[in-house]
């Protein structure tokens, strides 16, 4: 089946298949590795890393943590789950899809916003969701905008296979590929968003993650076994992440302006991406996204669209297989086999003021 023919060359890609081992098993250590690549809600660990407050938090607990940028975000996700960082920034579903997927037990030390417009679906041209019958899609298969493409379709009765393909485009390539004649539709995220539509008078966003909001969470993950032999790790990369939250909260312009200018931006452009992201300035209203009573139906939904690509996992059986853990205890998926956990413990000693 054609699927099957790009799915095999993807889960390489994406580093899904049996051959990505399982990190060993964790121990106290001093020095500590982050992965980042560039996202509007995301912006914040290269600001860390470049201004020192992250350094300032790491020598309070006597580490040293180091915050590395990726150009590919998927490469980013793959470098953690193959062990080489100890934690990542990326959505729910593509944490569980490859490092928990993968095997490897990821907790969700930081919930730091979800996007509210930041992904999109853009057409080029006049029509609609339903014109997208017949017509190729590029996107970063399988990631997020998989999702969001099949969340659209199914909004107006439409399924993947109505399309005339979905073309696997790395978000690296994303805007050359916009401005080829071939490409008609694409679905990606900001600041790619902002610039397609900025830059393309014919750039019509038929569908966006406003649409479904609450469901594309943008989180820091990290080795769950790490964390638990290293608590001074996640109080260190805690306490510098609410700093700079409450930097832009504030509306501190030489911040916003420095997270603008790196993501290829100026400030009005980077406000106008946070108009479309729901973030969680305030270290509670994490706590009460992650605690959320609808997180667990968003997380069952996202295991069915995974398992239905067939990349829950290496043979997962059911949609089920893999477990992801709340905060209150409860479990969805296989309660012996969890591998995402959602833990609001260092997020509420920020909540709290005790870092």
């Amino acid at each position: 089946m054609k699927f099957k023919k790009i799915m095999s060359a993807t889960a390489l890609a994406m580093g899904v298949l049996t051959g990505l081992a399982v990190p060993a098993a964790a121990e106290e250590k001093t020095e500590f590795k982050l992965a980042w690549s560039i996202y509007v809600g995301w912006m914040p660990w290269g600001y860390l890393e470049d201004s020192g407050i992250m350094d300032k938090w790491a020598d309070k607990y006597g580490i040293d943590v180091e915050i590395v940028q990726f150009n590919d975000y998927v490469e980013s996700i793959n470098q953690y789950t193959a062990g080489a960082f100890d934690g990542v920034s990326a959505t729910n579903m593509d944490t569980l899809s490859i490092p928990s997927g993968g095997g490897v037990d990821t907790t969700a030390l930081i919930v730091g916003d979800y996007s509210n417009g930041n992904d999109a679906v853009i057409l080029k041209g006049d029509g609609s969701l339903q014109d997208l019958k017949g017509k190729p899609v590029n996107l970063v298969e399988l990631s997020v905008s998989h999702y969001l493409l099949a969340r659209a379709l199914d909004s107006v009765g439409l399924e993947e296979s109505d399309l005339d393909g979905v073309i696997n485009t790395s978000d690296a390539d994303m805007i050359a590929a916009y401005a080829t004649k071939d490409v008609e539709t694409v679905v990606t995220w900001n600041p790619l968003v902002s610039e397609i539509t900025g830059s393309n008078a014919d750039a019509n966003v038929l569908f966006d993650s406003a649409d479904i909001a609450g469901e594309i969470l943008d989180l820091m993950v990290v080795n769950t076994a790490t964390l638990a032999d290293n608590p001074a790790f996640g109080k260190a990369v805690t306490g510098a992440w609410y700093e700079v939250m409450s930097l832009m909260a504030a509306g501190d312009e030489d911040v916003l302006t420095a997270l603008a200018e790196a993501s290829g931006t100026d400030l009005a452009g980077y406000k106008a991406q946070l108009a479309a992201t729901e973030m969680f300035f305030d270290a509670r209203d994490a706590v009460a996204q992650a605690s959320a009573a609808d997180l667990p139906e968003t997380m069952t939904n996202v295991a069915d669209f995974l398992f239905d690509k067939g990349i829950l996992g290496e043979g997962a059986p059911s949609a089920d297989f893999i477990g992801v853990s709340y905060p209150d205890g409860s479990t969805t998926g296989d309660a012996g086999n969890v591998k995402l956990r959602f833990d609001t413990t260092y997020m509420q000693l920020a909540a709290d003021g005790k870092l």
